[in-house]
């Protein structure tokens, strides 16, 4: 089966960069990415390439070249799976907040109302594609729904989970260490998941494309993530030992990470963990293992989350107790509001639960990002409903220059990796702060010997 046009519902972080690489490495495909939000369609649509709406590094320059020969963005949802032999669906889903299930299982109301809205378009056979993390057998909910449209039309679900790290996301699509792809265990699905398999070949080897059954697949992706954010709480719970010690968490991490059965990646102490997948992936898992009533297995993956918000806790608490107890009317500079270097995401940032808690103690928070925009920064916070907007609007000030943001400031909190933060001139930051001038280095990425030599009280994380 060739494929010839390809629709995505979808054009999220992980839907554009998927289907603008996809159109790069498959020019002979047209790939169109479809959303109902016309002001990100409108985004990706603009002339103006730095207008993206997401940042990654290298995607505006595969966007630019895909983009008006086989690469289009659109509102018209139905046209697009009319046409399309094969369907990625790359919607968000979302932890519950509300009814069975809240605050752990997934939210599948947008991939339900995308497996209607295909069953009520499609006029001829189609495959379509879980982009989506997604809980174990929601394939089987999916097929449910397009098997009895009573139209004839016959549909293959595959399982194809996205492996990205964002900030990293173009360079892990191009050099991907694999790509899985769960289908049917019939002739039809081994057509299906073939055709897929041959897409990915066009630029990546045939035997890093891995075929499973689609539960396998399903289960790989929140295991995968799963494993990945324990190994950051692991560190991050030596860490707080390591304060208390005398120990150094970069010396222990470097020492174990020589071990090959270990590994150094994922190694790297923190404020925490944030972003889209990792918290939402694990819930997910943790709500699984307790539907199946696997209660011994439920608490150990939650166990992960739970330090992990305890990290965020403790970073908080230090600055308050370091700042003599009382952060009443103290500005606190915020170097960093994204959960990582190098993307503009917010999603369960550290940044965002840090201000939250500070905020509480009323301090007044002076965040600085190179890539998060204030509106950002205030939905994010208000988000929490912790309290009214206004309050939040009081409490914090965001700053397009981070001299400015420290001016005056008692402290500075450094909750995201930006390698600008360590270029900057730091003795005049110094000189611009309130005595004693404190930095908290929530990612350990400043020279802690510079700053003490300047005259900063420096503390990083596990040291």
């Amino acid at each position: 089966m060739k494929i010839t046009k390809i629709c995505c519902i979808g054009a999220g972080y992980v839907g554009g960069p998927t289907m603008a690489v996809i159109a790069q490495k498959c020019p002979e495909i047209k790939v169109t990415v479809v959303d109902i939000n016309a002001q990100r369609i409108a985004d990706w649509n603009d002339d103006n390439l730095d207008n993206l709406p997401i940042y990654e590094p290298g995607l505006k320059e595969v966007v630019a070249e895909a983009r008006g020969r086989n690469l289009f963005f659109s509102t018209d949802i139905e046209q697009a799976i009319d046409e399309s032999e094969m369907i990625f669906m790359s919607v968000n889903t979302p932890t519950k907040t509300y009814g069975k299930g809240k605050g752990m299982a997934a939210d599948l109301k947008f991939i339900e109302l995308s497996a209607r809205q295909i069953a009520k378009v499609a006029k001829s056979d189609k495959i379509v594609v879980e982009k989506s993390t997604l809980p174990v057998r929601t394939a089987q909910a999916i097929k449910s729904i397009l098997d009895n449209t009573g139209t004839g039309v016959k549909f293959q679900i595959l399982s194809n989970p996205e492996f990205l790290a964002e900030g990293t996301a173009i360079k892990d699509l191009h050099f991907a260490d694999r790509v899985l792809i769960g289908g049917e265990q019939s002739p039809e699905g081994q057509e299906a998941m073939d055709a897929l398999t041959d897409i990915y070949a066009h630029w990546l080897p045939r035997e890093r494309i891995l075929q499973t059954n689609v539960w396998s697949s399903e289960l790989s992706k929140l295991t995968a993530n799963a494993f990945l954010a324990q190994r950051i709480s692991s560190i991050n719970a030596m860490s707080e030992i390591c304060e208390m010690t005398g120990a150094d968490v970069d010396e222990v991490a470097h020492a174990i990470g020589t071990d090959s059965r270990i590994g150094s990646k994922f190694l790297k102490t923190s404020v925490g963990f944030g972003g889209s997948c990792f918290q939402k992936d694990i819930l997910n898992l943790v709500y699984i293992a307790r539907s199946l009533n696997l209660l011994a297995v439920a608490d150990y993956w939650e166990q992960v989350i739970i330090l992990n918000d305890h990290q965020k806790k403790r970073f908080a608490d230090k600055i308050i107790a370091t700042l003599y107890n009382t952060v009443t009317d103290k500005k606190i500079a915020f170097f960093g509001w994204a959960f990582k270097k190098d993307t503009n995401d917010t999603r369960e940032s550290a940044a965002i639960y840090v201000a939250d808690l500070l905020i509480e103690d009323h301090a007044r928070i002076a965040a600085y990002d190179p890539k998060v925009s204030k509106e950002r920064m205030y939905s994010d916070l208000n988000y929490l409903e912790t309290r009214n907007e206004s309050e939040n609007a009081e409490y914090l000030t965001v700053f397009t220059d981070p001299y400015e943001a420290a001016r005056d400031a008692h402290a500075i909190a450094v909750l995201t990796e930006w390698d600008e933060f360590k270029t900057y001139d730091w003795q005049k930051i110094f000189d611009a702060m309130v005595k004693p001038a404190f930095v908290f280095d929530g990612r350990n990425i400043l020279d802690a010997k510079a700053l003490r030599q300047i005259g900063f009280k420096y503390y990083g994380i596990g040291k």
